[in-house]
């Protein structure tokens, strides 16, 4: 020790250690106040990551599944969104409800015989084998089973299985069941489209958005259909009762506007109930209407004489021979109640002659008829928003033979839908418009539309049709107070390559109000058995005719069709620019 210097004098400090010091701890600072703020701060830091790994631990005993498997799975559960389907009205026809669905995450299962076993005695319908393989990939995230209930989800949560979880998704859900069946379609598991117009929705820009992710729950607008739930209600409940009382195979109808196109329904029986997939698989449950293709009868003598009143070549007094069967090499023409004379044009649309038909069009030529046919839509495929459609059956080559049975519909076969669109078009003052599913305006439809017929011949059919329902074939239609008219038609089915006289379709289309169209009703049923009440006919107005009266009866109101009674004959009220002669 230095002597002279204080007892407890410090050694000098180095400068490089004061240098340090100075910034460690910055100038005058007492370093055990300092170390123990940061102890202090450390312990904080250390609480907040163990807070929110408690928290987190919190959420997995909380949600039934993973973030990774809510990430991979999202993404399918969102783009299935589809939007409501209503009918014209602002009735719900289709819409989604919210479904859970179990799915795994393969690596966290710890047990997988115990997981199989609990999850088996909950869900007997599980397929172990599968399950078992699903459980044993190497995938984070299978699905087990889809669209489960609310009771199977809350037992199996019970069971609190590691895991195994839940994802809620989107599902179809058809309210009316099978009322609206063959137009509204159906969807997959995964919420996508595969008939109908739920197809038609993906095919039109709603699996594009899907896949862009903008297809969500609550961003999408309803799409408004053109039916009527409660016209279809009452077209099908009298649609099961004829099939019913005639025995038949199966039945259909449409009831459409005239002037715009509109299907305000459609009914194919059998149908199915889109709530239970695998019905819409039998083959027997198709769309007659749009899918299926029919000789469609004397329902075709309607264009056959429209083509002649349109030639200006003869009017409804024009005479054609019926006195005898018409003979075509080895084939001879009949008609069913032969009058053994001279017809006028009313008298072959009245008495349904097949004779008449046959001669009208032999006068106007092959090429002249198939022109006029092709015009009226007949001879190409239909194409509506529904997927399903048939293209016609024609002769490959088409000759007078053919003319002559096509003039009384046979050896022809279309859609009904379609053979519809050209009725609607004779009647309507000579308008082809293209059927629609969807909602459309009279002026949206004129746009559409093409001159394929003459007023003057619009307006002489609908008196020869008028007149069929009060003096012909389609008497038991005349709905008093409506003012029906219509055309019946009954065709032979084609039998091993022939023609079997006891295995018939029958047909009847009809218009109200005749004077002034607005709707069509077409009635099919097929192979329809005889009955006392039928005295053993099966021809089209013993069935066919007065189903489409119950179904007219039901409907006109709901249509808004006011009953009119003590109107002029039809040669003043129809033929009002006409010569009541012609």
């Amino acid at each position: 020790m230095t002597e002279g210097a204080p007892e407890n004098a410090r050694p000098s400090e180095p400068w490089r250690q004061r240098l340090i010091r100075s910034l460690l701890y910055g100038r005058n600072v007492d370093r055990t106040a300092k170390a123990r703020a940061r102890v202090g701060f450390a312990i904080l830091a250390f609480a907040a990551i163990y807070a929110v790994i408690g928290g987190r631990l919190v959420m997995y005993a909380i949600g039934a599944d993973g973030h990774g498997a809510r990430h991979s799975a999202s993404q399918d559960a969102i783009a299935t969104a589809r939007p409501d389907i209503i009918d014209r009205n602002g009735e719900i026809l289709a819409t989604d409800v919210k479904a859970p669905s179990l799915f795994a995450e393969p690596r966290r299962i710890i047990d997988k015989d115990e997981a199989i076993e609990l999850l088996t005695a909950t869900l007997p319908d599980l397929d172990v084998a599968e399950v078992r393989e699903r459980l044993s990939s190497k995938k984070g995230f299978v699905w087990l089973k889809r669209e489960i209930t609310p009771q199977q989800q809350l037992d199996i949560h019970r069971q609190g299985i590691p895991g195994i979880g839940f994802l809620r998704e989107n599902k179809r859900v058809y309210p009316d069941g099978n009322e609206v069946a063959h137009l509204i379609g159906l969807v997959n598991i995964d919420n996508q489209g595969i008939a109908g117009m739920e197809k038609w929705l993906d095919n039109n820009g709603l699996a594009d958005l899907h896949r862009a992710g903008f297809a969500t729950d609550r961003l999408q607008r309803p799409v408004e259909l053109a039916v009527d739930l409660r016209v279809e209600h009452a077209l099908r409940d009298e649609l099961e009762k004829a099939k019913e009382k005639f025995r038949a195979k199966a039945a259909s109808g449409l009831v459409t506007n005239v002037n715009t196109g509109e299907v305000i329904a459609m009914v194919s029986l059998p149908d199915f109930d889109p709530n239970n997939p695998k019905e819409a698989h039998d083959p027997d449950r198709i769309n007659r209407l749009t899918t299926g293709v029919y000789e469609m009868g004397s329902t075709f003598k309607a264009f056959t004489l429209a083509m002649a009143l349109d030639s200006g070549k003869y009017d409804l007094n024009s005479m054609w021979d019926a006195r005898a069967p018409l003979h075509y090499g080895k084939f001879a023409i009949h008609d069913d109640e032969p009058k053994g004379r001279f017809l006028s044009m009313k008298e072959v649309f009245t008495y349904s002659s097949n004779i008449g038909a046959a001669r009208i069009a032999l006068a106007q030529g092959v090429e002249a008829h198939k022109a006029f046919l092709r015009k009226m839509g007949q001879l190409d495929r239909l194409r509506t928003e529904l997927p399903e459609s048939a293209m016609p059956i024609v002769p490959k080559h088409w000759g007078d033979l053919n003319t002559i049975t096509i003039a009384f519909g046979h050896g022809i076969a279309v859609a009904p839908l379609q053979a519809v669109m050209g009725v609607s078009a004779v009647v309507n003052g000579g308008y082809l418009i293209p059927p629609t599913f969807l909602k459309r305006s009279r002026e949206q439809a004129m746009a559409l539309a093409k001159r394929v017929i003459k007023p003057e011949t619009s307006e002489k059919m609908r008196y020869l049709m008028r007149l069929n329902a009060m003096v012909g074939t389609a008497r038991k239609a005349d709905v008093p107070g409506y003012y029906i008219g219509g055309k019946t038609g009954t065709a032979e089915k084609v039998v091993n390559g022939r023609y079997a006289k006891k295995r018939v379709l029958t047909a009847f289309t009809g218009i109200l109000p005749a004077d002034n169209p607005q709707y069509q009703v077409l009635i099919m049923l097929d192979e329809p058995q005889p009955t006392k009440e039928t005295y053993g006919f099966i021809t089209s107005g013993w069935n066919a005719v007065p189903t489409a009266g119950s179904v007219i009866t039901r409907i006109a109101p709901l249509l808004g069709i006011e009953p009119r009674f003590d109107l002029p004959p039809p040669e003043r009220l129809i033929l009002a620019a006409s010569s009541p002669t012609q």
